[in-house]
């Protein structure tokens, strides 16, 4: 149950908090006083999407709680949310970036946020009349309130696998047509790769011989030379160091301290020679074959068309290698798998079909009930002897909604033949026919408010008065007895029966206007009630606003 709005900058409201209490309570007020404004906070605060233009002028964000008491626990255990007896949502929009949302001061999305509040709230607009008008809404509106609804999402989403699944075999069947070539190609390619036997690292290995092979001359140059100079020359580095050599050892054998030095001379004498036969290795290395080159320049070019057809280094070609004979394995199935994707194909239509017509059989059945119960429904909102039925007919293919197509039949008076609803109703009757057929599905199993707490209903008293305005009150009156039920309403007739009668108005200030809010009881009542009967507070319509509330008290008639 909503127990407390408050609303800051929200729209032409900078500052209002409301209290609320169960049963029937009713909202009434001048034409534009800010009434449906409340029920848009609540809708914006329960996952509306939102924008930065219901921020009042000149402040830096709207800002909606709301407060949920008894019975919430569930919810709040559902979402993981530490609860008592109350919840608090809480949810802001500023000038810039995104909005927040918050349930018990916990960071909450959006999508968590619109689930919880359609299990504590339902609001009904006059949009929803509108739907009633289209003929392709009335299927899903029987399937909820015959509680198929599962059924049906059943059948949609094997309508969908189906539909997939042909998706699938067409492009299947597509790739056969052009199999044969591609199979060659595949073959061609896993061919190629294959002969040119490419190595990991290769390509950097034979960049490096390339390199040089193209300084071939002048490296056998500079290492023959350095040869020389180190080894093989008169008066060579090595030569020079044997004779070093030698005279430390004549030092050390008469002082001992130069054996160190000694060691050390010996370590570099052998340590050159090591490095001369590397030198000579590499001057007699510069020597090979000169068409040594051009074998490593072909073989590069080769490596660098693979990459060009392949991708870029020896991974990427092997993971092209292997993705193509993965491709090319499927596509020499791929005869195999049409065939059992045709066999497949027809099993899901059989079983598609199968559950189509269950649910065809459950939706006529369901049909007939919903209608009698329909009918009682709308005598007790003034339609003595309305007619409605449901027209059935049935499509040559299976669609997501199965076979059947549906339309809604009304007369609202004897001897008129039944026509579609959509040619035949009123703006009244379509009112009045919309709350019957909520009042349905609150009684059975509709899902939108199968766990709602709160109904809101704005202006679903819109092109009605008089007697037909207080058996809508009844009506509404009535389900207040099992939910919470607010309603917008400028007519006494439905004003009368509220447990809670609040007014909005607008109070104006030299610059500025404030929305109010504000509880009647006793002569205030009475007052607004003679504002609503006559739009203007007189004796006249002072003493009809009492004899309708001395009735209501009573439990008689009090249509006026």
């Amino acid at each position: 149950m909503l127990s407390e709005l408050r609303i800051r900058n929200f729209t032409i409201i900078s500052d209002l908090a409301v209290h609320f209490s169960g049963g029937l309570t009713v909202l009434s007020g001048e034409t534009g006083a800010g009434k449906s404004i409340i029920v848009d906070a609540i809708s914006m605060l329960l996952g509306d999407k939102a924008s930065p233009e219901v921020i009042r002028t000149g402040a830096a964000e709207a800002q909606l709680s709301a407060v949920f008491a008894a019975d919430t626990r569930d919810i709040a255990d559902a979402f993981g949310i530490s609860a008592d007896d109350e919840l608090l949502i809480r949810r802001t929009v500023p000038a810039h970036g995104k909005s927040r949302s918050f349930l018990n001061d916990v960071p909450f999305s959006i999508p968590s946020l619109v689930r919880v509040g359609a299990s504590l709230v339902s609001i009904h607009g006059q949009h929803e009349q509108q739907d009633l008008l289209k003929r392709e809404m009335h299927l899903a509106y029987l399937d909820r309130l015959a509680g198929l609804e599962a059924n049906a999402a059943d059948v949609r989403d094997k309508y969908d696998a189906l539909v997939a699944a042909r998706a699938e075999h067409d492009r299947m069947q597509q790739r056969m047509q052009e199999r044969a070539q591609r199979i060659d190609y595949l073959r061609f390619q896993i061919a190629e790769i294959d002969a040119s036997a490419v190595q990991p690292g290769e390509q950097n290995q034979l960049e490096e011989e390339r390199r040089v092979l193209m300084n071939a001359s002048r490296l056998q140059e500079s290492s023959a030379l350095a040869y020389d100079m180190l080894y093989d020359a008169e008066g060579s580095c090595i030569d020079t160091l044997g004779t070093v050599e030698t005279k430390a050892a004549e030092i050390s054998q008469v002082d001992p301290r130069a054996s160190e030095t000694l060691q050390l001379i010996c370590s570099a004498h052998s340590q050159l020679k090591d490095a001369a036969a590397a030198l000579r290795n590499l001057r007699d290395g510069y020597d090979a074959d000169p068409g040594r080159l051009d074998v490593v320049e072909n073989r590069l070019e080769t490596l660098r068309t693979m990459e060009k057809k392949y991708g870029s280094g020896y991974e990427a070609i092997s993971a092209f290698r292997t993705a193509a004979i993965d491709e090319l394995a499927a596509l020499e199935k791929i005869e195999e798998r049409v065939q059992e994707g045709s066999e497949e194909i027809c099993a899901q239509v059989d079983e598609l079909t199968r559950r189509a017509e269950v649910l065809s059989q459950k939706r006529s059945a369901a049909a007939e009930k919903i209608c009698a119960r329909l009918k009682h429904e709308l005598r007790q909102l003034g339609f003595q002897k309305a007619e409605f039925s449901v027209s059935f007919s049935r499509t040559a293919d299976l669609t997501a909604s199965g076979f059947d197509e549906a339309e809604f039949l009304f007369s609202a008076n004897p001897g008129e033949a039944l026509k579609p609803l959509a040619k035949v109703a009123s703006g009244g009757e379509l009112s009045r026919i919309m709350l019957a057929l909520k009042s349905l599905g609150f009684d059975a199993t509709v899902s939108e408010v199968r766990s709602a707490k709160t109904l809101i209903f704005d202006e679903v008293d819109a092109g009605i008065g008089g007697t037909t305005a207080h058996q809508v009150g009844i009506r509404l009156k009535k389900l207040a007895g099992r939910y919470q039920v607010f309603c917008i309403t400028h007519l006494p007739q439905i004003a009368v029966l509220a447990d809670t009668h609040l007014r909005v108005e607008k109070r104006f200030a030299a610059d500025s206007v404030q929305v109010a809010v504000t509880a009647l009881e006793g002569a205030s009542r009475e007052e607004e009630l003679a504002r609503m009967l006559s739009g203007r507070i007189t004796e006249g319509s002072l003493k009809h606003a009492r004899e309708l509330l001395d009735t209501a008290k009573g439990g008689g008639d009090a249509g006026g």
